[in-house]
């Protein structure tokens, strides 16, 4: 059994693992099984961040043509809705290379700009590598010079992703097998708040007056990446926006600024100052009033409110033109709602970004606090 703690808050919480992982697993103590013939009741694999599991197997099968076996969730402490549920991989023999495709219970994409294109099984990147790299440690150690395809499946998929937001996502029939780095770490909603503010009230402490937020591993990397002086400064604060900015408020700083995925800080041109999908979503909304106010047709306001995802929004605003202005507005929206939140306390702004597309908005006050942040962190 897999065993970690962290400790958050002064509780002692235990971490699980994803479903990605679950399905690595799976795949690889199948293949293993498939490829020599002898039974698996545990298997093996190393997850993005280096952390090994070793994972139980259930219900182990050799067929004439194929072997499976499933591999049970276990979220440890994290209030996960798929707790528990079985995570099954069917691993067959082919002519070369692997085939990963979904089976039951595993949704399929419907709309774009998702991880996966339209028509694919909702089994993201990081999970396909996993389940690879499990599969070739197979292939690797017996020999075997031909191809292996895969069908992961989730018997309770279907059921469970009608109480999630999958179905609006673009994701129908089943759950999507996900996980960036194959741990699931707990974490309160209070317990992330509150570490947010012990990060926030160090910084202050240390004379810091700039407060820097990402909000979460995407943003991290971008802030690595387009402005790696400011590495060390950032404090992450999840979807919790406007909690942070309390807490930046009560500790006295004088500018704060967020960068985050534009998927997240689209919202703020609606004051929604909790990004979690839980709470709100209306980012194609949004978008679609910025779009009204720079002046889109019909035909563009009816394709964006199909879209799944704010990049693939993107797209439909740049064809007829009408991106630039999008944007303006939007930008002017998140200005707006922010400055309203600190109450004039303190400097604010905000930069969006996209993965694909670089930076997206930067309200008219990011680049000066961007500026101070690196002049304070550089003296």
């Amino acid at each position: 059994m897999f065993e970690k703690y962290i400790f958050v808050n002064g509780q002692r919480l235990r971490c699980g693992y994803t479903t990605g992982s679950c399905a690595a697993a799976a795949a690889g103590a199948a293949a293993e099984m498939l490829l020599t013939g002898k039974i698996v009741r545990c298997a093996e694999i190393i997850t993005p961040k280096g952390v090994i599991l070793d994972l139980d197997t259930e219900d182990p099968f050799i067929g004439s043509d194929h072997a499976s076996c499933k591999v049970l969730k276990d979220s440890g402490d994290d209030p996960d809705i798929t707790n528990g549920i079985s995570v099954c991989a069917d691993v067959y023999l082919s002519e070369y290379g692997v085939e990963i495709s979904g089976g039951e219970g595993v949704g399929i994409v419907t709309k774009p700009g998702l991880d996966r294109p339209v028509g694919d099984a909702a089994i993201n990147s990081v999970p396909r590598k996993m389940i690879t790299d499990a599969v070739m440690k197979a292939v690797k150690n017996s020999g075997y010079t031909g191809g292996l395809r895969v069908v992961i499946s989730v018997p309770e998929g279907k059921k469970i992703a009608e109480k999630t937001y999958n179905p609006r996502m673009g994701i129908v029939g089943g759950i999507s097998i996900i996980g960036t780095s194959g741990i699931v770490e707990p974490m309160s909603t209070s317990a992330i708040i509150e570490t947010v503010r012990t990060e926030a009230r160090m910084r202050r402490a240390r004379g810091k007056e700039n407060l820097l937020l990402t909000i979460g591993n995407y943003s991290e990397n971008f802030v690595g990446e387009r402005f790696p002086a400011l590495s060390d400064a950032a404090v992450k604060c999840s979807n919790f926006i406007g909690e942070a900015i309390d807490a930046g408020i009560e500790l006295g700083f004088r500018r704060i600024l967020i960068i985050g995925h534009l998927g997240k800080l689209v919202k703020l041109g609606a004051g929604i100052m909790n990004t979690h999908s839980s709470c709100a979503d209306g980012r194609m909304e949004i978008l679609a009033f910025c779009a009204i106010a720079g002046g889109a047709d019909i035909h563009t306001l009816n394709k964006l409110t199909a879209c799944a995802t704010v990049d693939a929004a993107l797209d439909i605003l740049r064809d007829p033109g009408a991106l630039e202005k999008t944007l303006e507005v939007l930008s002017d929206r998140m200005e707006l709602y922010l400055k309203a939140k600190v109450k004039g306390n303190a400097d604010i702004g905000a930069l969006a970004f996209s993965p694909k597309q670089g930076v997206i908005v930067k309200t008219k006050s990011a680049d000066g606090i961007i500026d101070k942040i690196s002049e304070e962190e550089n003296g």
